[in-house]
C-alpha cells in the first residue's frame, strides 16, 4: 500500500480530530497577539503561539499543493525539494508531492548555499519550496540551479525571485489527485548527513516508507490515543520515520519549534504527550 493511503484513511476515519499541533514558544515570547490564516483552527485566547490542522485539512492541504505542482507539469518520478524548518506546513508538503508521483527531497536547513545546489543538481530537482529561513541562501545560487524550473516560497513577504505557495495552493482543488501508485514507486530521496564528504542520495520507495511505520508502530505499540512529541527536524529519516509509527494509527503529533527545557517539559505537560523523542544533549538538559 503506497503510504499516501494512510493520510486518505486518517482523513475518511478522523476527519475532525487533529492531526498536527505546532507549537512556538519563542512567538508567545515576542509577539502577543492572536491570528488566523486559511484553514488553520484559530487559536485560543492565550495561545497565539499554537496553530493546528485536522487530518481532514491535513490531507485537503496536500490535494492542494499535488495539484498545483500537476498544473506545473510535475509527473512520476520528477523530483520536488523541500526546505523547510519544522512546521505545520512541512508533512502536507512532503505528502503532497508524494500524491502526484514525484519524489519528495528534504533537504537539510543546516546546508550552505553551495550545498543546496549540489543536491538540488545530484537528486534532478525540477521544483524548490523553501522558507523565509532561506531567502539569502537560494538568492545566493537562484541563477546558477539551471534545473530547477520553479522557486516556491512558503512564508509571508515572498520574494521577488519565488512564487508565494500559499497564494497559489488557495486556488487549487483540495480533491485528490487522479494519480495511481504502486508499492514499487520510488517516493522520496533522503541525504545522507556526508560526514567524509558530500552528502550522498538514498532513494526509499513506497514500500519502504510503509515498512518504516510499521517498524515504528510494531517497536512503540502507538495508538490512535496516543500524542507524539516531534523535536528533531522532519528533514530527517530520525524524526519523520518515528512519526509515521503515530500517522499510521491517525495519533497526533505536536511540532515543538525550540529545544529549551522549560519547552518541552510545558508541551509535553499541556498537550499530554505520551510519547517523546529526546536527543541526549536535551536529556541532559531536562535533567
Amino acid at each position: 500500500m503506497p503510504i499516501t493511503e494512510i493520510l486518505k484513511k486518517n482523513a475518511d476515519l478522523y476527519p475532525d480530530d487533529v492531526a498536527l499541533t505546532e507549537i512556538n514558544p519563542q512567538f508567545e515570547e515576542e509577539v502577543h497577539t492572536t491570528w488566523r490564516e486559511y484553514s488553520l483552527i484559530e487559536a485560543k485566547k492565550g495561545e497565539a503561539y499554537k496553530k493546528e490542522i485536522t487530518w481532514s485539512e491535513f490531507d485537503k492541504k496536500a490535494n492542494r499543493f499535488a495539484n498545483l505542482l500537476l498544473t506545473r507539469g510535475v509527473k512520476k518520478g520528477d523530483k520536488v525539494a523541500i526546505l523547510l524548518m519544522n512546521c505545520i506546513e512541512w508533512l502536507p508538503i512532503y505528502f503532497g508531492v508524494l500524491k502526484t508521483g514525484a519524489l519528495a527531497v528534504p533537504l537539510n536547513y543546516r546546508y550552505t548555499a553551495d550545498e543546496i545546489k549540489y543536491c538540488l543538481e545530484l537528486s534532478d530537482a525540477s521544483i524548490l519550496i523553501f522558507g523565509p529561513e532561506f531567502i539569502g541562501r537560494i538568492e545566493e545560487i537562484c541563477g546558477r540551479i539551471t534545473k530547477v524550473k520553479t522557486l516556491f516560497y512558503a512564508g509571508e513577504d515572498c520574494p521577488s525571485f519565488a512564487e508565494s505557495y500559499d497564494r497559489l495552493v488557495s486556488y487549487c482543488s483540495s480533491a485528490a489527485p487522479s494519480i495511481t501508485l504502486t508499492d514499487e514507486d520510488e517516493a522520496a530521496i533522503y541525504f545522507s548527513s556526508g560526514t567524509t564528504g558530500f552528502p550522498k542520495a538514498i532513494i526509499h520507495n513506497h514500500q519502504s516508507l510503509m515498512h518504516a511505520a510499521m517498524t515504528e508502530q510494531n517497536h512503540h505499540s502507538q495508538t490512535k490515543d496516543d500524542v507524539f512529541l516531534c523535536i528533531p527536524p522532519l528533514y530527517h529519516t530520525g524524526a519523520k520515520m518515528h512519526w509515521f509509527g503515530s500517522f499510521l494509527v491517525g495519533g497526533r503529533a505536536v511540532l515543538l519549534k525550540g529545544i529549551k527545557p522549560q519547552w518541552i517539559l510545558k508541551a509535553v505537560s499541556e498537550e499530554h504527550c505520551t510519547i517523546v523523542w529526546l536527543l541526549v544533549p536535551w536529556a541532559q538538559d531536562i535533567l
